[in-house]
């Protein structure tokens, strides 16, 4: 009598495996081995889940005399190229990581915002409106932008640049500017730096103060896929907002105006724009930026006690007007419109100025301009 676990097996002993613990039969009444199963699935991997992606989707290559581009939602967050296209019409109505523009001629280019860098090489008269984070070209010649750019913008080896302030709307861009990572209140348009100067000459302009951004940049071909974007290029809409950027102001006085965070903050600091421009005076500049305790003392002073709680809360937002009397016809409206609301506004027009700088001085530090 053996024991049970000293059972020999039927390869050493030569005998036959059970054909029934090896095959199963199909439908049609085949024998089919258990390893070639017709109804076992395949292993699945999550990258064989991904949806296959074409690099053709992501390019715009040798286009000519066409209206082209993406539509919101076609890129979503990914590269983009544009190259070798001649006196085309080129629409990204979507937030994209980056996109590069080279060896194109006599275009018309909007770029919606971009979390990363534009960069644009080889190309020559170009017209475009471009929201980004970092802005640069190299080996350009004739290229008229209307930028909203979080960083200073950088031209190399490039001629005949002009710049004007981004002035665009459709009703997606708030979303995909949120998408990008970008603030509407961080714009450097007009603080160009470029690395290759030439003694005696200016690489660089500004475009004149009325230029009008359909004069540029026409709207969509009414005929093409892009036909029922809403857009308006009236400043009064734009998301971001106009401001006078590094032309000469028309005052000596300024005031500095500082919503701290709140659920509206946004929407206030629109509403005190939209307030001071209808009443004459003008937008210089603007920042939306994270501070320290630290940082609240030594830009405000005086009001830096009453204020240091509130930066805990979120970035705040600042603005600089400017005109004739501005400084208390903020007063005013700061009690008047915004009696509820968290914010700081120059005491007098003898400080003001004081206060700007301060203000924009840090700002600047500390997003390494």
């Amino acid at each position: 009598m053996g024991c049970f676990y000293s059972k020999k097996s039927k390869r050493k002993s030569g005998g036959k495996e059970d054909p029934a613990l090896t095959t199963s039969v199909d439908d049609a009444g085949n024998t089919v081995p258990l390893g070639n199963n017709v109804d076992e699935a395949p292993k699945q991997y999550s990258w064989d889940k991904r949806e296959k992606v074409d690099p053709k989707d992501y390019m715009l290559t040798g286009l000519r005399d066409v209206t082209a581009g993406r539509l919101s939602g076609k890129l979503n967050g990914q590269q983009f190229v544009i190259q070798e296209c001649e006196n085309c019409n080129i629409y990204v109505f979507d937030h994209s990581a980056a996109i590069t523009i080279d060896d194109c001629v006599n275009c018309r280019i909007f770029l919606g915002p971009v979390k990363g860098s534009v960069f644009f090489r080889d190309c020559k008269d170009i017209k475009c409106v471009v929201a980004c984070q970092q802005f640069r070209t190299r080996d350009c010649k004739k290229l008229e932008v209307f930028l909203c750019c979080a960083t200073q913008p950088i031209i190399e080896s490039s001629t005949g640049m002009k710049f004007g302030c981004f002035q665009y709307f459709y009703p997606e861009l708030a979303f995909h500017f949120k998408d990008a990572g970008l603030s509407i209140f961080n714009n450097n348009w007009s603080n160009i730096h470029d690395f290759t100067p030439v003694s005696g000459e200016n690489n660089w302009s500004l475009l004149p103060e009325d230029s009008s951004v359909l004069d540029f940049v026409p709207a969509p071909d009414p005929e093409s896929e892009f036909k029922s974007i809403r857009i308006s290029t009236d400043p009064s809409r734009s998301i971001v907002p106009l401001t006078k950027g590094g032309r000469r102001k028309g005052s000596e006085e300024s005031c500095l105006f500082v919503f701290f965070a709140g659920e509206y903050s946004t929407a206030n600091a629109r509403k005190l724009i939209d307030e001071a421009t209808a009443n004459g005076f003008v937008l210089i500049q603007t920042k939306e930026v994270s501070m320290r305790p630290e940082d609240v003392k030594r830009v405000f002073q005086n009001s830096a006690d009453d204020l240091v709680e509130w930066i805990s809360k979120g970035p705040v937002i600042a603005l600089e007007l400017n005109g004739d009397g501005v400084v208390e016809a903020c007063k005013k409206v700061a009690n008047e419109v915004f009696s509820g609301t968290k914010v700081f506004v120059s005491d007098n027009k003898n400080t003001s100025s004081r206060d700007v700088d301060s203000f924009f001085n840090f700002a600047d530090m500390q997003m390494g301009l």
